[in-house]
């Protein structure tokens, strides 16, 4: 612990002086010490404890980015369910935080080109991967995603939005599933919360061993900020959709260019 001060601390003198801007998307599955969906939905009977988890979890990143630049800038986007589930003002001050439903970019709202980085926090796997805690995609509409080929999640959809404002996402953080998932295709700060055992259960950590170790991972990230390179997508943009009715891929046939591959698809 001396020596994480003592890196603040020094990191803090080399970087006061430099701008630095953060935008932070937090999802909720993915929160250290959530174990059940009661804790995720409004509700739930344990959600209060979820929320509160939640904005510990941003807090001790939010720390962690002033202790290292005092002058930083941070956006924090709630990014879970209806979007209004952190305990604003429990956060620190300085921050700007977006919260309600009714977003034109959801999980991404006011990233832009502006920011030096992105950190995705609470995060979970894509839909219909096994033993990945709460995944899913979106809604429980959509079975697949895939951009260019690549299936991807939330997060994969997400930081492909960022790489597109050049902006590179320097840490994530979820179950393990979400984080072997998710390293594949981002080369970032992981921090893996808890241990995916089914879709529905979870092996914890405790809140406080998590929050110390996205504070740290928060400081190393940082320290990398300038090697980080966005994810980007080549050769234009093609995307494939897999719902769970043929609804869906029947009312996407009214936009132009969009071809149907299967009932679902």
């Amino acid at each position: 612990m001396r020596k994480l001060v003592t890196l603040l601390s020094l990191c803090s003198f080399l970087f006061a002086g430099s701008s630095l801007k953060i935008f932070i998307s937090v999802d909720m599955e993915g929160i250290g010490g959530i174990g059940t969906s009661e804790m995720t939905r409004s509700t739930g009977k344990d959600y209060n404890i979820g929320r509160k988890l939640m904005t510990s979890e941003v807090n001790a990143v939010v720390t962690a980015i002033y202790q290292f630049n005092p002058s930083a800038e941070i956006l924090v986007n709630d990014s879970h369910g209806d979007m209004q589930n952190l305990n604003h003002q429990e956060l620190d001050p300085r921050v700007i935080y977006i919260q309600g439903n009714k977003k034109p970019y959801g999980m991404v709202q006011g990233l832009d080109k502006s920011f030096d980085g992105a950190i995705f926090l609470g995060y979970h796997a894509r839909a219909g991967t096994a033993r990945g805690f709460l995944a899913h995609t979106g809604s429980g509409s959509v079975k697949g995603l895939w951009l260019n080929d690549t299936e991807v999640g939330e997060g994969g959809l997400n930081a492909f939005y960022a790489g597109e404002m050049n902006v590179p996402v320097i840490l994530a953080a979820g179950d393990d599933v979400f984080t072997n998932q998710f390293g594949k295709l981002v080369n970032c700060e992981l921090v893996t919360t808890k241990i995916a055992i089914t879709a529905q259960v979870a092996q914890l950590k405790h809140g406080t061993v998590v929050q110390k170790e996205l504070s740290e991972a928060t400081v190393r990230a940082l320290k990398k900020i300038k090697t980080r390179k966005p994810i980007k997508l080549k050769n234009g943009v093609s995307i494939k959709l897999k719902f769970s009715s043929t609804t869906h891929a029947e009312i996407l046939q009214a936009i132009p260019k969009m071809n149907w591959i299967d009932g679902y698809t």
